[in-house]
């Protein structure tokens, strides 16, 4: 995984935004018209996703302090860690919320959108995000069994189902979180090329 400074993140960020500021001018004057709605939700969908997929990385760097508090036997450390996983965790489903509000936009903006391959592009896109949208409650309940996990650990009960266990379950939907992102900006970039060629 790479680690990027502050300053990369930010000028990764601002041409993302020029980028995206590009793609909508050239699709608002296409010939092939683009409903405003669907523009709008769209480079606000995509700035909730990325704000999404970073904070699950973020979390995905905590469970490995996590899991290694946990072999050194530092159960308080790993409680207390967890419990600010799980507001970061809250937090991702918030944006979950205001994602699954673009894409309804996006959606009833489709047919107005003239090119068939160019809609069928967009949807796959939209169905891409709800699937996000779906493996992070998986992903939050992870998150809430391992919490229970560490308190039985904490208060020095044997819980049944090892913490190792639970971390590779939230890791795993991490994952998917990410590869469904990326197919999801994958499919919004046929768009885009369906769009620019009409």
């Amino acid at each position: 995984m790479f680690h990027f400074s502050r300053r990369v993140k930010i000028y990764l960020a601002f041409i993302l935004i020029v980028l995206a500021g590009y793609t909508i001018s050239r699709l608002s004057f296409s010939s092939n018209t683009v409903p405003k709605e669907f523009i709008e939700a769209r480079l606000q969908g995509a700035l909730i996703s990325q704000t999404i997929v970073d904070i699950s990385n973020q979390i995905g760097s905590g469970l490995e302090q996590v899991n290694e508090f946990d072999k050194a036997g530092k159960y308080k450390e790993a409680f207390e860690l967890t419990g600010d996983l799980i507001k970061k965790s809250q937090e991702v489903r918030g944006r979950a919320v205001e994602l699954s509000h673009e894409l309804e936009q996006m959606t009833k903006a489709l047919a107005g959108i003239k090119s068939t391959e160019a809609r069928g592009a967009a949807l796959e896109a939209i169905a891409n995000h709800l699937t996000v949208i779906n493996r992070l409650i998986s992903y939050s309940d992870y998150l809430a069994q391992l919490l229970v996990v560490l308190r039985s650990r904490f208060e020095g009960a044997q819980p049944d189902t090892e913490i190792s266990t639970l971390i590779q379950q939230i890791n795993a939907e991490v994952t998917a979180i990410n590869n469904f992102n990326r197919q999801a900006g994958q499919a919004m970039e046929r768009f885009d090329a369906i769009i620019m060629r009409k």
